[in-house]
C-alpha cells in the first residue's frame, strides 16, 4: 500500500507543474492568446483546467483509500484527514462547477463575466464590433450606431434584443441598413476615429451617450478616481486566489465593492471643471464635424445612470445643449425610464447596463423621432 501512495504522490508533484503553468502562465511570461482575448474565457483552457481538477480528485481520493480506508488506520490525523479530504474534493467540485457559469457584470471584470462573453457575444464580425458582417447595399439608407457597452448590447443574450437591431425591424431591411459601432469600454474620441474609419459612409448617425464618456478625458486632466481598480480592495495570497479561481472569484462579485457615490462625485466634478469639459466637447465637434462633411442626419440618446435619472441628466446638460448647437437631434428618453421599475432597468444585479426594456424604449424613441419631417 505505501508504494500506490507513493505513485500516488509522485503523480501530484507532476501535476502541480501542470498546475503553475495552467494557473500561473504569467509567472513564466506565457501568455496564453485566443479569439476573444481577454474578454472572453477561453472553453479549451477550462477543458485542460477540468482535467486536472479531476485527476487530482483521483489521486487524491486514492491516497485516502490506501492510506485511511483500506489500513484501517485510527487515530487523530486518521479523523482529520477523514473530515479534510470530503471538504477539499467538495471545494474542487464547486471550482469545476463554477468553470461553467456565466454571470455578466459591468465590464469584462470576473471570470463568470469572460465565461458569459465567450457563451454570448457573438456575432462579432471582422472589424471587431458585435454585428453583422460589413457589406455594400445599393438603394438603402445607411444607419451607423455609435456608443459604447449599452450600444453594443453588453448583458443582453439575444442581440436582437439590442436598440439597434429593434430599431431595424421598426424601419425595415428592405429600406435601411443599420450596423453598430458600439465597443465596451470607448470614450467618444474614440467613438469619432471608428466613426471616420468605418468602410460605409452613414445617411444617419445615432449617437449612444453615457455619463462615463467623459471619465478618460477626466483622468488625462488629473482627476483621480481612487478605489475604482477591479481587485483594488485585496492584498497578498487573497488576491492572487480571487484573481485565479473560478468560485472565490464568483463569491467576490457578488459583495458589494467600490460605491456608486464615488463614481458619480467623479463624473459631476469632471462635468463642472471647465478644462475637462472643454476638452470633451472638442472630442465630440469631430463627430459632429464628420456628421457635416457627409451630410448625415444626426440623433443622439442620453442614457442616464439608471437609478439616478435626474440628477445624472444635470450633469450631461452641457453636453446636451453643445449637441443641439450642432444640428444634432436629441432623442429623450428620461420621462420613459422613470416608469420603468428599477429592476426592470438593468439586465442583473451585477450588471447596470440596459435591459431589453430599456432597449425597447431607446428603439421606439429613435423610430419616432426619425418619422418626423
Amino acid at each position: 500500500m505505501a508504494s500506490k501512495i507513493v505513485t500516488s504522490l509522485v503523480r501530484i508533484f507532476f501535476l502541480g507543474l501542470i498546475f503553475i503553468f495552467l494557473f500561473y502562465p504569467d509567472k513564466f511570461h506565457i501568455k496564453f492568446d485566443y479569439p476573444g482575448f481577454p474578454q472572453s474565457d477561453s472553453w479549451y483552457i477550462r477543458l485542460a483546467k477540468f482535467a486536472f481538477w479531476f485527476l487530482l480528485i483521483i489521486e487524491i481520493l486514492r491516497i485516502f483509500y490506501y492510506g485511511v480506508v483500506k489500513s484501517k488506520a485510527k487515530g487523530l490525523v486518521a479523523n482529520v484527514v477523514t473530515i479534510i479530504i470530503p471538504l477539499i474534493v467538495t471545494l474542487i467540485f464547486l471550482e469545476i462547477i463554477f468553470m461553467y457559469i456565466p454571470q455578466s457584470h459591468e465590464g469584462v471584470l470576473s471570470k463568470a463575466s469572460q465565461i458569459w462573453w465567450e457563451k454570448y457575444w457573438n456575432p462579432v464580425n471582422a472589424l471587431g464590433y458585435h454585428d453583422k458582417e460589413v457589406a455594400k447595399e445599393p438603394g438603402k439608407k445607411q444607419v451607423l450606431v455609435i456608443g459604447d457597452s449599452f450600444a453594443a448590447g453588453h448583458g443582453l443574450k439575444d442581440v436582437n434584443e439590442r436598440f439597434s437591431n429593434i430599431l431595424g425591424a421598426k424601419l425595415g431591411t428592405d429600406q435601411y441598413s443599420i450596423y453598430n459601432l458600439g465597443m465596451s469600454g470607448a470614450d467618444t474620441r474614440d467613438e469619432a476615429k471608428r466613426l471616420q474609419e468605418f468602410p460605409i459612409k452613414p445617411d444617419i448617425i445615432i449617437l449612444e451617450y453615457f455619463p462615463n464618456d467623459i471619465e478618460k478625458v477626466g483622468r488625462e486632466k488629473g482627476l483621480t478616481l481612487s478605489g475604482a481598480e477591479p481587485y483594488a480592495d485585496l492584498k497578498g495570497p487573497m488576491a492572487t486566489i480571487v484573481k485565479r479561481f473560478y468560485l472565490p472569484n464568483f463569491i467576490y462579485w457578488q459583495l458589494p465593492h467600490t460605491g456608486f457615490s464615488t463614481f458619480e462625485k467623479f463624473v459631476q466634478t469632471a462635468y463642472t471643471d471647465t478644462t475637462v469639459l472643454n476638452s470633451h466637447l472638442r472630442d465630440l465637434s469631430k463627430m459632429t464635424a464628420y456628421k457635416d462633411s457627409t451630410g448625415a442626419k444626426m440623433y443622439a440618446v442620453f442614457i442616464p445612470f439608471l437609478f439616478q435619472v435626474d440628477k445624472s441628466a444635470g450633469y450631461t446638460k452641457p453636453v446636451e445643449d453643445f449637441l443641439k448647437s450642432k444640428g444634432v437631434t436629441v432623442v429623450g428618453i428620461n420621462d420613459g425610464i422613470v416608469k420603468i421599475p428599477e429592476k426592470e432597468r438593468v439586465v442583473g444585479k451585477n450588471d447596470g447596463h440596459g435591459s431589453a426594456t430599456l432597449n425597447g424604449l431607446i428603439a421606439d424613441r429613435l423610430y419616432e423621432a426619425m418619422q418626423k419631417p
